[in-house]
């Protein structure tokens, strides 16, 4: 039974859970796999990790493996 756009049960309580989310289908096609998109992003993370390790070793002195080594 609906009531003021809430659904409402038997005994007069809201129940909230009773709507279904709407269902879509990414038309993007299939993104795994060795996709352009896969390696652009493979590529800018690398690029960030790479500049982080020389940052690292710039504010530090040491190389990630000599930071590792001092714990």
């Amino acid at each position: 039974m609906r009531s003021n756009s809430a659904i409402v049960d038997d005994q007069g309580l809201m129940n909230n859970f009773a709507i279904e989310p709407k269902v879509y289908v990414d038309e993007q096609g299939d993104r795994t796999g060795f996709t352009p998109y896969a390696e652009l992003l493979n590529g800018r993370l690398a690029m960030i990790g790479f500049v982080s390790l020389i940052a690292l070793e710039v504010v530090t002195g040491h190389g990630l493996f000599g930071l590792l080594a001092s714990l």
